[in-house]
């Protein structure tokens, strides 16, 4: 009888030891669509087979990856915006106060803010003062700018902070968008949106360039940084990310 004890307790060590090796071996980040749909989801495969690390990517926008990461729930929390940004966000958002010295502070790209339309807009073009016009509400057709008489719908993302601050500060000139909007949440829900209605105009990161359902606007370049931050050190995991990253070519 003792001897079938040992035994158990020996096969639950074995497999409390397989699952903490399990969970060692996986890198958890959590972020804006930026980083995670431009920068991460494309190197995501070729890392994981690089590196024999699992890489878990939660699209969740900055606010809530910065309070998961403060819960420790993940391993870095990354946005499109500067650290700065960032800090007034999750204090304007969620009353919380960052210090600078807690975190250690990553760049791993650049991305720009692009505008989606739905395929069969004939608009190709927009200038600044019309994008600042059709986001604030004082162009309301398209018509106004070359398209077919049909009201304007504005697509808004509530979880791409990052994307959309970016976006009012260098084509807003800080003014809020119209309050007549229609909300979604991430950049993928802005894609689908748009793609699905032909009065549609929205927002989103690079990585929306790649989709076929939907057609980009030429227009005035809108660049921001990307960072990834961490609770002091990165672990040794997470160093081999950000190197690899560093390592890719730049398209």
């Amino acid at each position: 009888m003792a001897r079938i004890i040992s035994m158990l307790l020996l096969f639950g060590l074995l497999i409390l030891s397989r699952n903490h090796f399990i969970l060692a071996s996986e890198i958890k980040i959590g972020g804006g669509a930026a980083p995670i749909n431009s920068i991460l989801k494309p190197i995501k495969e070729s890392f994981e087979k690089h590196s024999g690390l699992k890489l878990a990517l939660l699209e969740t926008g900055p606010k809530v990856a910065m309070e998961d990461l403060l819960k420790r729930n993940i391993d870095s929390a990354c946005a499109g915006l500067s650290f700065e940004d960032w800090v007034d966000l999750m204090k304007k958002e969620a009353n919380l106060t960052l210090k600078k010295e807690d975190f250690k502070i990553f760049k791993i790209g650049e991305d720009k803010v692009i505008v989606m339309v739905h395929p069969t807009n004939p608009v190709n073009k927009l200038t600044k003062e019309q994008l600042k016009g059709i986001f604030t509400g004082k162009i309301q057709n398209w018509k106004e700018v070359g398209g077919k008489d049909q009201l304007i719908l504005v697509v808004w993302g509530r979880l791409i902070p990052g994307t959309n601050k970016t976006f009012i500060d260098s084509i807003l000139d800080g003014e809020r968008p119209l309050k007549e909007v229609l909300e979604v949440g991430t950049a993928m829900e802005i894609k689908q949106t748009v793609a699905l209605t032909p009065e549609a105009i929205g927002i989103g990161p690079e990585a929306m360039k790649k989709e076929r359902e939907i057609k980009i606007i030429e227009g005035p370049q809108v660049g921001r940084p990307v960072i990834c931050v961490t609770l002091g050190e990165p672990s040794p995991n997470l160093k081999k990310l950000f190197d690899f990253i560093k390592a890719q070519p730049i398209n």
